[in-house]
């Protein structure tokens, strides 16, 4: 399949880095293409422009030139996998403003006459994976905040924009204080989730001709 790996932290030597090196290195073991997008070491602008807030509703979108190569990525891709620390149960800065700039309409999503709701352009996406730290407890995620990364990538983004796409998230908790074991069951845990994925997208039975 065709793999896009988005990662969203600044620091090159960071544990997230870490563990985008060994998404990365498990998919292309497996025989999957992969293209890598490092948002702080390309210096991705994500403040939405005025020319994109002013076009958003126009018939004819108006996307900056710096995100168009981004977008042909996210078209092309059969498999999305995220790698991103959790800040304040909430995106960083630079992995919201990749979705606010690149899930745009005419490339994830079509806004509907009435504006009243968007229906989806990503039918090619099938699977993401989420691959984030976070510095609290599970039970602060599960039970006070109800995971609301893991709902906004589902419910929020997903849903609307690739229906059909199936997520699966996995959370490295207490991340300021892992040891070395911690880290490396859980890039275990990372080789077990993306070995049950497909080494190539499954194509329909072509139809059989009918005899005259």
């Amino acid at each position: 399949m065709k793999c896009l790996v988005v990662v969203a932290h600044p620091l090159p030597d960071s544990l997230c880095a870490s563990l985008a090196a060994h998404v990365v290195a498990d998919l292309r073991q497996s025989g999957h293409e992969v293209t890598i997008e490092d948002l702080y070491q390309e210096s991705f602008e994500p403040a939405l422009t005025w020319g994109e807030r002013q076009s958003y509703y126009l018939p004819a979108y108006k996307p900056g030139g710096d995100v168009s190569a981004p977008m042909s990525r996210l078209l092309s891709a059969d498999m999305l996998v995220l790698v991103f620390p959790t800040w304040w149960f909430g995106f960083p800065a630079i992995l919201k403003g990749w979705f606010d700039r690149v899930w745009a309409p005419g490339v994830a999503f079509d806004h509907t006459e009435t504006r009243e709701a968007i229906t989806p352009r990503l039918t090619g996406l099938k699977y993401t994976v989420a691959v984030t730290t976070l510095g609290s407890p599970q039970w602060v995620d599960l039970l006070v905040l109800r995971r609301p990364v893991y709902r906004q990538i589902k419910y929020a983004i997903l849903r609307p924009c690739a229906p059909q796409c199936r997520l699966k998230m996995l959370a490295l908790y207490r991340s300021e204080h892992v040891t070395p074991q911690r880290v490396s069951d859980f890039k275990r845990e990372i080789s077990q989730a993306l070995a049950q994925y497909p080494t190539a997208t499954l194509q329909p039975e072509p139809a059989a001709a009918t005899e005259r």
